[in-house]
């Protein structure tokens, strides 16, 4: 459990970063970059501890998807850009993909657990 919620720090903190980044060139608060700086590594860090249980294509998936998704999602509504349907479609597409990638991961997992149950009898 406590690698899904290094998942959820290292996403929150990329978004976080990634924000900070467009705020700091939007208005040239150099605050923003100082934030960047900061929230950057420690998402990285916190998706180091995240792998450590959680298999690497499903989390850097999750990482990645959802950062997609929720800066786009901010920058909408932060920053007045544009969500036109063809990105709406691709949101969509985006979290298929990390479902199906996920369902994929948990069904290699479980025959590779039978198939060690096996082994050891």
């Amino acid at each position: 459990m406590k690698y899904w919620l290094f998942l959820a720090v290292s996403i929150v903190t990329e978004v976080t970063g990634t924000l900070s980044m467009k705020y700091a060139s939007m208005y040239g608060n150099p605050l923003g970059h100082l934030v960047m700086y900061v929230m950057i590594p420690l998402s990285y860090i916190a998706l180091s501890m995240a792998i450590k249980r959680i298999a690497l294509g499903v989390a850097y998936a999750l990482w990645e998807g959802f950062g997609v998704m929720l800066i786009t999602l901010f920058s909408v509504t932060l920053f007045a850009e544009s969500l036109p349907l063809l990105k709406v479609v691709g949101m969509v597409v985006l979290v298929t993909g990390i479902v199906l990638l996920n369902g994929g991961t948990e069904k290699a997992k479980q025959k590779q657990e039978k198939g060690g149950v096996r082994a050891a009898a």
